[in-house]
């Protein structure tokens, strides 16, 4: 049987390398800055992924939508950028493989002043595209001492209509809820729906959750390993429209369900030690 996956270079938007991959299941595209994934899309199937129209394609700013890679640490942090630099660098391509189920790329993080912060580290990230999207970022800590980081896969999926979606799985996980300045509470219902801005932390939680959406009629399931927090997210109306790299009505069209290590749920890597974020992202009909 003809092998059907092929990996191209190209430039993408604002002159920024880009990578675009096609199998005989899906179409990917993933920016060298910052090893962003910003197009997932199965043949046949509206995209997995949502990218803002009014998203910046410069260099060092940050990618709105796709699946950004927050590291080493989450939100905001005084003096410095919002959710780390690994989603503003250029990552290094170390190796692609072909396999029967589809392409795996694997990208290096590389040097760079403000990694010199932290105790030495080397960070991988093995993105395979087939017929689901699996991403694995892995950071081993190169150093004598204890690496203490925060990483998470801010995934933004595309969705029919904002007000005919829920999010299942979460039952009975506490959460900080931002919105409420950061409120301790436990939810309690079997789906989460979105009737206003929404944005969730929820701790110590392992379980897949999936996305469920009536207009488009799929089921986006997210599986995790080494992650034991998920976040959900939502902007709605206001904050949509102070956001210079989105649009007003796009929170219509989107929903983050991120998996990572966040808050109380950081990660503590010893000395010597790998660290492994693995999330699979796959869809069906109902």
């Amino acid at each position: 049987m003809e092998n059907l996956n092929r990996v191209s270079f190209s430039q993408g938007n604002g002159g920024l390398p880009k990578i675009n991959i096609h199998t005989e299941w899906s179409d990917a595209e993933i920016y060298l800055q910052g090893a962003h994934v910003t197009r997932f899309q199965r043949k046949g199937e509206a995209p997995l992924l949502f990218l803002s129209e009014k998203s910046r394609f410069e260099k060092g700013q940050a990618i709105r939508g796709g699946v950004p890679i927050i590291f080493p640490w989450f939100g905001a942090r005084e003096g410095k950028q919002m959710h780390g630099f690994a989603r503003n660098q250029d990552w290094k391509i170390s190796e692609i493989s072909h396999t029967s189920s589809g392409v795996t790329l694997k990208l290096i993080f590389p040097e760079s002043p403000e990694a010199a912060e932290f105790p030495k580290f080397k960070v991988e990230y093995f993105v395979t595209v087939g017929e689901t999207l699996t991403l694995e970022l892995k950071v081993v800590n190169e150093s004598n001492e204890s690496f203490s980081f925060d990483n998470c896969l801010h995934t933004y999926f595309t969705v029919g209509e904002i007000s005919a979606v829920a999010v299942a799985g979460l039952k009975g996980a506490e959460y900080l809820d931002k919105v409420e300045n950061f409120a301790r509470k436990t939810e309690s219902n079997e789906q989460i729906k979105f009737t206003g801005e929404t944005d969730r932390v929820y701790l110590d939680t392992t379980s897949t959750t999936e996305i469920l959406d009536a207009k488009l009629k799929r089921r986006i399931i997210v599986e995790k390993e080494g992650s034991r927090s998920t976040v959900v997210w939502n902007p709605w109306i206001a904050k949509a429209k102070a956001m210079v790299d989105f649009g007003d009505e796009e929170y219509l069209g989107m929903v983050c369900v991120e998996s990572g290590n966040v808050s109380e749920n950081n990660v503590v890597l010893p000395p010597g030690e790998c660290s492994s974020l693995k999330v699979t992202l796959r869809t069906s009909k109902t």
